[in-house]
């Protein structure tokens, strides 16, 4: 066996391989391996794109959250507002209702009096005329002298 034989036959064995996986093999796996790239820089873009769309997503939900609690806080004062005047309002009605109520009272007291006085005068107009009566020892006729008594009781 010659040496230098044995390695030119290698070395035309070693270029065929050579040339055989460039013109067949080397297209594939360069294919293949051109997709898989792609399809990560593809996958690092998508997940760039949701990094930023999760932040954005994380400021707009700070954000209605700040604008939520500034309204519930408005709410809440109109709410306090609210009840405050209606206290008021109570307190108001209720005071109107006492007024009326001790108008009522008093115009009733009034007239209760007005009716004792009614009364105490006529008593006192048939005490008279019986005094009268006594002392004139004569019988005074009450429809005669009405006009008399109705002066007297008035007048009392």
């Amino acid at each position: 066996m010659n040496i230098n034989l044995t390695l030119i036959g290698q070395s035309i064995t070693f270029i065929f391989f050579v040339w055989f996986c460039y013109a067949f093999v080397w297209k594939a796996i360069r294919t293949a391996m051109d997709e898989r790239e792609k399809q990560i820089a593809d996958g690092l873009e998508a997940a760039d794109r949701a990094g930023r769309d999760l932040e954005l997503a994380q400021e707009k939900a700070a954000k209605q959250m700040k604008e939520a609690k500034a309204e519930a806080a408005g709410i809440i004062e109109a709410a306090n507002k609210r009840g405050s005047q209606i206290v008021e309002e109570a307190k108001e009605q209720a005071r109107v209702e006492a007024d009326r109520v001790k108008a009522s009272a008093q115009a009733e007291v009034e007239q209760e009096v007005n009716r004792a006085k009614e009364q105490l005068r006529s008593q006192v107009a048939k005490l008279a005329l019986a005094g009268a009566e006594k002392v004139l020892e004569a019988s005074i006729d009450e429809a005669k002298h009405k006009d008399l008594v109705d002066k007297l009781a008035a007048g009392l």
